[in-house]
C-alpha cells in the first residue's frame, strides 16, 4: 500500500469538527470551538452537528454525509472529531473513499472513531490520528496539558517518538511495522469486513469499561485470524480502564505474550483518561527494547 501522509497543521489553517457517532453537547462543541480559535485555528462545523436521532448525532446518511463533505472542502485542513460512543461503523457503506483519497487531510479521533481510521486507512491508504476530540477532551476548563501538546506536537511533526509512561515488558524484543489499531472492542466489531492491513503491522489497544472475559474474546476473536496473526509483529497496550480483575487481565496478558512469541510491553499514555498521547494510524514504526517507539514518515 501507498500510505499518505496528510499536510501538518499549521497555526492558521482551518479545522472541521464533525460528529461520526454518538450526540454531541453543543455547550461544549462551542467551548471546543473557542479553545481552537484562541489557538489560532478557523473552524468549521458540519452541518448535522448538533442533530439527535436516540443515541446518535443525527442519520447515518447525515453524519456520513458531513464525513465526505469536510474531506471535499479544500478550506478544511484538519478533521476532529466531537465525541465516540457509538455509530461509526454504521457508516462505512455510505463514505466515499475517493473523495478521502483525493483529498488527504488531518483525521483525528479515537474510541469508536477506530473503526473510520481502520477503514480509512485500508481503503485509501491515509495516515490518520488516534488522538483527543473536540467535545471530549478540548472543551473544559481543565484540558490535560499532556494531551494538548501532544495532538500540536503530532499533527505539526514528521520525527515523533511514544514513550511509555510505566513500562510493563510481557515480552521483551524489537519490533516493525505500520502501527495499527486502537480501541480493541471497535477494532473486533470490524471483523467480517476488509479491514486487516496488508503490511506487517504493530497493535495498539485500549479499552474501558470491559471485564476480562471480553477483552479475552475479542484479543482471541482478532488473533484466530489468519492474517491478522500473520502479520502482527508486535502489541502496545494502552489502558483498559475499569475493568473487572486487574489480575485476571495480567494472567491473560502474560498468556498471550508467551504463546505469540513476539514484542508485547504496556503502560503507555493511550487512553479514554484525560491524558492521552496522539498515535499516527498507519505509520511505519519500530519499538526498541525500551519500549520507546520510533515514528518514520
Amino acid at each position: 500500500m501507498n500510505l499518505i501522509k496528510p499536510k501538518n497543521l499549521n497555526k492558521g489553517d482551518t479545522i472541521a469538527i464533525i460528529a461520526p457517532s454518538g450526540e454531541v453537547n453543543i455547550e461544549k462543541i462551542k467551548s471546543a470551538v473557542q479553545y481552537f480559535e484562541n489557538k489560532g485555528y478557523k473552524v468549521k462545523l458540519g452541518a448535522n452537528l448538533s442533530k439527535c436521532r436516540n443515541y446518535l448525532a443525527g442519520s447515518d446518511n447525515e453524519r456520513a454525509e458531513d464525513l465526505n463533505n469536510a474531506f471535499a472542502d479544500k478550506d478544511v485542513n484538519a478533521i476532529v472529531c466531537a465525541r465516540g460512543g457509538y455509530g461509526a461503523i454504521r457508516l462505512i457503506d455510505k463514505i466515499d473513499f475517493d473523495i478521502i483519497k483525493n483529498n488527504p487531510k488531518i483525521f483525528c479521533g479515537y474510541s469508536d472513531i477506530t473503526a473510520l481510521s481502520a477503514m480509512i486507512l485500508k481503503k485509501t491508504g491515509l495516515i490518520t490520528y488516534s488522538g483527543p476530540m473536540a467535545q471530549s477532551d478540548f472543551s473544559d476548563n481543565d484540558i490535560n496539558s499532556f494531551t494538548e501538546e501532544k495532538f500540536f506536537e503530532t499533527l505539526s511533526s514528521d520525527l515523533l517518538e511514544i514513550e511509555p509512561d510505566n513500562l510493563k515488558i510481557y515480552h521483551t524484543g524489537e519490533a516493525e511495522g505500520i502501527l495499527f489499531g486502537g480501541n480493541l472492542a471497535t477494532i473486533a466489531s470490524l471483523c467480517g469486513l476488509d479491514f486487516i492491513p496488508d503490511e506487517k503491522f504493530i497493535f495498539f489497544a485500549e479499552d474501558i469499561c470491559e471485564p476480562v472475559y471480553k477483552i479475552d474474546r475479542y484479543f482471541t476473536q482478532l488473533l484466530n485470524i489468519e492474517k491478522f496473526k500473520n502479520n502482527l509483529t508486535g502489541i502496545v497496550l494502552g489502558d483498559f480502564w475499569e475493568t473487572d480483575n486487574k489480575i485476571w487481565l495480567e494472567e491473560f496478558l502474560q498468556k498471550v505474550s508467551k504463546k505469540l512469541d513476539i514484542p508485547v510491553y504496556g503502560g503507555y499514555p493511550i487512553s479514554h483518561d484525560k491524558r492521552k498521547t496522539t498515535i499516527p494510524v498507519g505509520v511505519q514504526a519500530k519499538i526498541s527494547n525500551n519500549g520507546v517507539i520510533s515514528l518514520k514518515y
